[in-house]
């Protein structure tokens, strides 16, 4: 299934803004630009020039900026064998959860619930597999919304960020693993976009995969405009220092790979 990136040039250069507390015009100041000519970057005429003055200043790649400016970054990643993504709409906009399941045992565990959990229900029956565990990225409204209905439907545990607590939801450790047949799961702390924010580092299906919620997206990160920083060192220790070929499936928006992002990421190239 392929997804339009969650944010384009103008959310990108927004959020980097936001992030570094940066006014309209001092931007543009430290840039060498006119207001002008800001304003017009951030409306959606991308011209190179604008690009290659404001990105560094917010700490971003220009080329790749440019290159999702231009709509030129697709990363084009499969859903991974084992892993079945649920893409659910939510006000004006899609929000993904994920069921990772043993093919022998068929044990399994969910990563959030997303807005609607008709299909997971669905496909929990016709593929015959049992939730052993149900484990929260964060606690957006978003990617909980079915959070009592699956609990009730499953019966499965959930358990959440200790920092973001939520009644019936039992807080886990950072150093806490969960396992579901042949499936384990271990977890790194990619809090900023939300207080307690965790990213969920999957083995036992045929490739690396790390489940990271709002952390980062294909092309893009979280917003964590108190914390801007250390969500992006987060992001560079926990995430983008896994093996190159992991595929990293974010709350919004397609699937990626460590590669892709540190490559084409703007935040990280």
């Amino acid at each position: 299934m392929d997804l339009s990136l969650e944010d384009g040039a103008s959310d990108i250069i927004n959020k980097a803004q936001r992030g570094l507390h940066l006014a309209d015009s001092l931007l543009a100041e430290k840039s060498g630009i006119t207001l002008d000519a800001l304003h017009t970057l951030k409306a959606g005429t991308f011209s190179p020039k604008a690009i290659a003055a404001v990105a560094p200043v917010l700490g971003l790649h220009p080329d790749a900026l440019q290159k999702i400016a231009d709509g030129q970054y697709v990363p084009g990643v499969a859903d991974p064998e084992g892993l079945i993504r649920f893409v659910t709409p939510y006000e004006d906009f899609t929000v993904n959860s994920y069921l990772a399941y043993d093919e022998q045992t068929r044990e399994a565990i969910l990563f959030d619930t997303g807005a609607d959990a008709s299909e997971l229900l669905a496909t929990l029956t016709r593929l015959d597999l049992t939730v052993r565990h149900l484990l929260l990225t964060h606690t957006h409204g978003d990617h909980i919304l079915e959070l009592d209905r699956v609990m009730e439907k499953t019966g499965a545990a959930a358990f959440g960020p200790a920092l973001e607590p939520l009644e019936g939801v039992e807080p886990f450790a950072e150093n806490a693993s969960f396992s579901a047949g042949k499936i384990s799961v271990s977890l790194r702390p990619t809090h900023g976009h939300s207080p307690g924010g965790t990213t969920f580092v999957i083995a036992g299906l045929p490739m690396p995969v790390a489940i990271v919620g709002d952390s980062l997206f294909a092309g893009s990160a979280g917003g964590a405009a108190d914390v801007w920083q250390t969500a992006l060192q987060n992001n560079r220790t926990h995430i983008l220092s896994l093996p190159p070929e992991t595929v990293l499936a974010p709350g919004h928006g397609p699937l990626t790979t460590v590669a892709l992002e540190k490559a084409s990421n703007p935040f990280f190239a």
